[in-house]
């Protein structure tokens, strides 16, 4: 039990090691980095597990559903598919080489800017979308099955929060 009498987990074992040895360093704000890191690390390790047998990577994953999520025709702006990813768009260049190779993604010249193309999702992409959209789903719902709907909530209005503290702002 921690000093509340709630329950222990790693990071209050680590907490109580800085307590003894170092107390400037035993914050809340290490237990949250703490444990936000120990949760994503969870969080990739399920979802690697569900894109495996597509051979493509989070980040292919990431832009095919910021795609797909965009509504028909599935298709954005290099410039916007970066921001609503949150990559680079170096980053972005290097994954739509991968993904139009695959037959998943095509680009289109925007007839009204001869500078600027689109980025559109093929039909085969908008299939391979939904189908890692809807296993990465069960996997995190099978990784956090385990947390109560309340609590589910409460976490996620609370990181909100935290986000929107700390500047995150939406993209469009």
């Amino acid at each position: 039990m921690d000093r509340s009498g709630a329950r222990r987990d790693h990071v209050d074992e680590m907490i109580e090691g800085w307590r003894a040895e170092l107390p400037e360093a035993a914050t809340v704000q290490l237990e949250i980095v703490k444990r936000l890191t120990r949760l994503k690390a969870r969080v990739e390790q399920v979802t690697q597990a569900a894109l495996s047998d597509s051979g493509l990577t989070y980040a292919d994953f990431d832009v095919l559903a910021t795609l797909r999520r965009a509504g028909s025709p599935y298709r954005l702006k290099p410039g916007q598919l970066a921001a609503l990813s949150s990559l680079t768009t170096g980053g972005t260049s290097n994954i739509l080489q991968r993904l139009e190779a695959a037959g998943l993604v095509e680009r289109e010249p925007d007839p009204s800017d001869g500078r600027s193309s689109w980025v559109r999702l093929t039909p085969l992409g908008v299939e391979r979308a939904e189908e890692l959209a809807i296993a990465t789903t069960k996997a995190h719902r099978e990784l956090l099955g385990g947390v109560p709907e309340e609590t589910a909530r409460a976490l996620a209005d609370l990181l909100r929060d935290v986000l929107i503290a700390l500047g995150d702002r939406p993209v469009r």
